[in-house]
């Protein structure tokens, strides 16, 4: 079975009110590109990579006139995907969406929140001492994970939680103190989401439960410049650094860049910074597994179009995945 992790940016600007897929020469979300070319591009990429399921982070937004399920479908059916369902979960505010596509003849698939007094449903809020002032501070999610019980067609279950954690920018602050402490605010809010994500992935473990979490947690060793006053990232924290080993998700991108953090690191966005001319590229985004997956034969590929020597050998694919987004899939193919 193959389970993908795909960010797509901004795919809601190439749907109309309806659902329907803008193929023509307009510019969409990403800079110069049309939203035709966007549109193939990333029907080249779903059909090449061909997952039994993909987590889409940033999906097509859902508000009053617009819906995630029907611009996703129609999308599946003009690109002649077989992950023709859409699975999601509690909508937010920023035309960001987190949506599974899944094959219905491969996977069960339902959207399954829970609530415990320690962790609250994720639309809720969760109240934790961010400062250690001995008084809570109240943590909301922008973008809610999803929370998803799968079963495949053998009858294997298992939890599936779809995430995008993100430290805002210090939008409308002036001066380098007050942009040093709204960064702060933000990053800590950050961490506290993560650690709220972690009990909530702790309780499945409890339970005896397989966890998958997939998607881009904007966060990774050194990614941060107050990251140091922290003590670990985001991503250490829902790995379960510091746990016995069967209390740990594991990635293995992840795991290399906490251990070569001066060396090179494993990649799956690519950035351009137009004030200095130049692309950035991070590891963002991630697919961890618990414990008892990992004797299921697992094996990660992120789909690079520079760092993956089939995509880079492959001239359509690699043009590909550099208009479609600026993230690459991260694909787990795993025995199940």
């Amino acid at each position: 079975m193959r389970l993908a992790s795909y960010n797509v940016e901004w795919f809601d600007s190439l749907f109309d009110n309806k659902g329907r897929p803008l193929v023509d020469d307009e510019i969409g979300g990403r800079h110069r590109i049309s939203r035709g070319d966007q549109l193939e591009a990333l029907g080249h990429v779903f059909r090449t990579v061909d997952a039994d399921a993909v987590m889409v982070i940033e999906a097509p937004d859902t508000s009053r006139r617009r819906s995630t399920t029907r611009a996703l479908t129609n999308f599946a059916a003009a690109a002649g995907l077989r992950t023709r369902d859409v699975m999601t979960g509690f909508v937010n505010d920023t035309q960001q969406e987190i949506a599974l596509m899944f094959d219905p003849d491969v996977l069960r698939v339902r959207h399954d929140p829970h609530h415990s007094a320690t962790a609250p449903r994720f639309d809720a809020a969760f109240e934790i001492d961010l400062d250690i002032d001995a008084r809570a501070d109240t943590v909301t999610f922008s973008k809610p994970p999803l929370e998803l019980a799968v079963e495949t067609l053998s009858g294997h279950r298992l939890r599936i939680i779809g995430a995008h954690l993100k430290s805002k920018a210090p939008h409308g602050a002036r001066g380098h103190d007050a942009i040093m402490k709204l960064a702060i605010a933000n990053r800590r809010k950050q961490l506290a989401q993560a650690v709220w994500l972690r009990r909530r992935i702790e309780a499945h473990l409890t339970a005896g439960e397989d966890v998958i979490l997939m998607g881009d947690l904007n966060d990774g060793p050194g990614l941060d410049a107050y990251e140091g006053l922290f003590g670990r990232s985001s991503v250490e924290i829902l790995l379960g650094t510091g746990n016995g080993a069967d209390r740990l998700l594991y990635d293995p991108h992840a795991s290399e860049a906490l251990q070569s953090r001066l060396g090179a690191q494993p990649t799956t966005a690519r950035f351009y910074i137009y004030e200095e001319k130049r692309y950035l590229q991070a590891l963002l985004d991630y697919v961890m597994i618990s414990p008892a997956l990992r004797t299921r034969a697992p094996r990660w590929r992120i789909w690079h179009p520079f760092d993956d020597a089939e995509c880079w050998q492959d001239e359509a694919l690699r043009g590909a995945l550099l208009v479609a987004s600026d993230h690459f899939p991260v694909t787990l193919d795993i025995d199940l």
